[in-house]
């Protein structure tokens, strides 16, 4: 085994193949040129996907199990961006909040004693991680992609009605007595901090911040994708507090062609 591999905290099952983006199209689908000719990937992504949509990027797709019935044979993994990685697999996250959470790497979350995952609360949701222990202790799990400039991360990209409504259930569950935290997971290296977008979805900034003084706890982690798997860097802050939009929007301006799908020709 490699020493840059000894440290990380989830494996792929299986290797990566590159390619080169062509198209993202009707939200779930991406166009990827391989060696063999353009193939049609899973694009596991139900968001904007705010700058990583740039036709002619080298991207890495993992291939499905030979036995598996999926119409669509590949899943798109990783984007390269200005040489740098970032996971585009948005199912990953909570395997690797588990996987952080398992190594007790992830302050306010190492006391517990059964861990469950998708557990039933609220009205009709699932608590990404049950921490079970002296006091239950519900985890809600966020995938962030997009970083500015400013190297801050923001969450949603875009308007999010299911994010806002899981807060909202967090918020009940303390007012019930119960422990309440979202976890971020950030696959790429480069954010210092993460606050909640006022610029993409102002509903979801302010329910967070009723959220924290309702006493829901929000953290944020930093893992490097690679080729093999994922490395945990470190915890970075959640700044919750107000700031200006007015520097953002040139960044959102421009990362605009980046972004969204096309359907039928035309641009979500």
């Amino acid at each position: 085994m490699g020493a840059s591999e000894q440290d990380l905290v989830l494996r792929r099952p299986a290797p990566l193949h590159p390619g080169t983006l062509v198209q993202r199209y009707d939200r779930f689908i991406a166009d990827v040129a391989l060696p063999q000719g353009v193939v049609r990937a899973h694009c596991v992504n139900t968001g904007r996907m705010e700058g990583l949509v740039r036709p002619g990027a080298r991207v890495w797709l993992s291939a499905v199990p030979p036995e598996s019935k999926r119409k669509l044979r590949w899943t798109l993994e990783l984007i390269e961006i200005d040489g740098r990685l970032i996971g585009a697999n948005t199912l990953a996250p909570n395997r690797l909040a588990e996987a952080l959470v398992r190594a007790r790497l992830i302050p306010g979350m190492k006391r517990w004693r059964q861990l469950e995952t998708e557990v039933r609360y609220g009205e009709n949701s699932r608590i990404d991680l049950m921490l079970r222990g002296k006091q239950d202790h519900l985890v809600e799990v966020k995938n962030c992609h997009l970083v500015y400039p400013d190297r801050r991360a923001y969450f949603p990209d875009s308007v999010s009605e299911r994010a806002s409504k899981h807060l909202r259930e967090l918020i009940q569950e303390r007012q019930q007595g119960r422990r309440a935290s979202v976890l971020f997971i950030l696959q790429r290296t480069d954010a210092v901090a993460l606050r909640p977008s006022d610029l993409h979805d102002p509903t979801f900034a302010s329910t967070a911040r009723e959220a924290a003084a309702q006493g829901v706890v929000f953290r944020a982690a930093l893992l490097e994708p690679t080729l093999a798997g994922w490395r945990f860097l470190r915890m970075i802050p959640v700044q919750l507090g107000d700031y200006a939009l007015e520097p953002l929007a040139p960044y959102r301006a421009e990362l605009t062609r980046y972004s969204g799908w096309k359907r039928r020709g035309k641009e979500a």
